[in-house]
């Protein structure tokens, strides 16, 4: 079973502003809610075929992986994948601005568990889509203030 997961939400800053940070691996702890650590594999700034590695806690484990930057259009979208651990993912983001001051954010997860994790793909989904509404009203808090 897949799991396709995609959350936007309404940020009252231009578009510039919202993918600047999102964008920003180095950021990443600040407002998703999981994330416990990240480290640049290569170089910054974020280009095509950068690696970033994250620790998170999701569903009560720590995961450890490498996100490999597969797509980047600077204010427009962000592709990231892995194959490591028992949930290969590709997250994407994109923005678009609603008018000059407002960015609707789009956040998508989708990946094939393996072994065990297809046994509990569904409640995955659930997880993933709490996770990703906290993770955006987070963001939205930090840049509206």
């Amino acid at each position: 079973m897949n799991v396709d997961v995609t959350t936007e939400i309404v940020i009252a800053r231009p578009v510039a502003t919202v993918a600047e940070y999102a964008a920003d691996p180095s950021n990443t702890p600040a407002w998703y809610v999981n994330i416990t650590s990240v480290e640049w594999k290569t170089p910054p700034p974020l280009h095509v075929g950068s690696l970033v590695a994250f620790v998170a806690q999701f569903m009560g484990k720590q995961l450890e992986y490498t996100y490999q930057i597969v797509d980047l259009a600077p204010g427009e979208r962000l592709t990231m994948t892995t194959a490591q651990g028992p949930f290969p993912m590709t997250t994407t983001y994109t923005w678009t601005a609603l008018d000059d001051q407002t960015t609707r954010m789009t956040l998508r997860n989708h990946g094939q568990p393996s072994g065990f994790s297809t046994l509990v793909a569904p409640f995955m989904t659930q997880a993933v889509k709490r996770a990703n509404r906290r993770d955006l009203a987070a963001l939205k808090r930090l840049l509206e203030t």
